[in-house]
């Protein structure tokens, strides 16, 4: 129990919820679900036992079932009132404090070729990427602007890649008698059991998940809500934080400026975080918990940073870069490029009949998503008609009539 640092009450209740919630079962099943070593849950157990409120019914290969008795459901259900988690033991706060300093991104300096190996799966000039690697190696702050369908939102997923190393971070955090339910499936990528690279005859902690570096990305729905934790009065378990579940990756906030919160509110709410790499959320009982603020924050917006934030905010987002409009030349690149990536062949006097026909007659700038999104389209027709996708005069003709309607 002391090598966990959590109390025996604490314990002692998970065995009691999770005997109610799956009956009779063998002592090595909590073990392993509860995560805890097979010390602490035995001595819980024997206590248990020794107030009559589980007892044993059969032993198998040294392993015992177990069940609750009517007084061990009756102080599962009070527990269950008190908290309705049940499941992988937390980590107190300061031993996951301590798993964010030893695995900071900011003790990880990506060079040049740990950067382009991040981008290799898209087409990014090498200025850009020069520009990008400095950002990258400060940890700290980047904004990614400039006009739609250039690939801002591509660029800051792939960001976190250049960081290399998984990580570790806990099922849960235990603080001040709450439990903040960490591991997030939909955000956390988790890395095969086969590639935890454990050496062998060696065990681990189970409280804790090896993931990739996290890369969380929220858009128009951000709110102030979304930046403190979060206690649901139905189960009494506390969901963290946007920031606080993106530590040690990337938090990207895309399409900044559109959110329903004003810019203004989160340079208020974030102005200190960003400077001093900590912050400060509320639990349900209203007491203070420092935390560390350990993330590449990546604003990605369609509009010009001095147009949203103020002076004060923009000094703490160190890096700005303009993700221009490729020129014809790139704009050639990416069509071959994600030809080759669909299985298309690449031909050049169909391309010059897209570029002058629906481009320089018209006027109409590149973009970035564009050779990918005319593909598809002409995938998409070829697919209707039964057809081999090629690029000719007339299926770009379609593509475009579809893809520039309205634009």
């Amino acid at each position: 129990m002391a090598e966990t640092g959590l109390p025996e009450t604490f314990v002692d209740s998970q065995v009691c919820k999770f005997l109610f919630n799956v009956g009779e079962c063998m002592t090595r099943r909590i073990e392993r679900d509860l995560c805890l070593p097979s010390e602490a849950i035995q001595k819980v157990m024997a206590e248990l036992k020794r107030e009559r409120h589980i007892y044993y019914k059969d032993e198998a290969m040294g392993d015992f079932k177990v069940a609750l008795s009517d007084s061990g459901r009756d102080r599962a259900r009070r527990y269950l009132i008190e908290s309705m988690y049940v499941g992988p033991a937390p980590v107190l706060l300061e031993h996951y404090i301590g798993s964010v300093k030893a695995q900071s991104i900011t003790k990880e300096k990506p060079g040049k070729e740990a950067v382009r190996h991040a981008f290799s799966d898209i087409l990014l000039s090498p200025e850009v990427l020069d520009r990008l690697g400095p950002a990258i190696n400060s940890g700290r702050g980047l904004f990614l602007y400039g006009f739609p369908g250039n690939g801002k939102t591509t660029i800051a997923e792939r960001i976190t890649k250049s960081f290399g190393h998984d990580i570790w971070v806990p099922y849960a955090i235990y603080v001040d008698g709450e439990i903040i339910k960490f591991f997030d499936a939909e955000n956390h990528e988790r890395v095969p059991d086969e590639k935890l690279n454990v050496p062998a005859g060696e065990t681990y902690d189970t409280r804790w998940v090896k993931i990739k570096r996290p890369t969380i990305v929220v858009g128009g729905e951000l709110t102030m809500d979304t930046l403190e934790l979060r206690y649901n009065p139905n189960t009494r378990i506390t969901e963290p934080s946007v920031q606080l579940k993106s530590n040690c990756g990337t938090l990207v906030i895309d399409d900044f400026g559109r959110q329903r919160m004003a810019p203004i509110q989160l340079l208020n709410r974030w102005i200190v975080p960003l400077e001093k790499r900590y912050d400060y959320l509320t639990l349900s009982n209203g007491k203070k918990i420092q935390v560390p603020f350990d993330q590449l924050i990546i604003f990605s917006t369609n509009l010009e940073p001095k147009d949203l934030v103020d002076d004060a905010f923009l000094r703490r987002i160190p890096y700005k870069i303009n993700v221009l409009d490729p020129t014809e030349e790139e704009y050639r690149q990416l069509m071959r490029f994600m030809a080759g990536k669909f299985q298309i062949a690449y031909d050049e006097p169909a391309v010059d009949y897209l570029v002058n026909t629906h481009y320089k007659a018209k006027k109409r700038p590149f973009r970035c998503c564009q050779p990918r999104d005319l593909l598809l389209q002409i995938m998409n027709h070829s697919a209707y008609h039964g057809q081999e996708a090629k690029m000719t005069p007339e299926t770009f003709d379609v593509a475009c009539a579809n893809y520039f309607a309205v634009l």
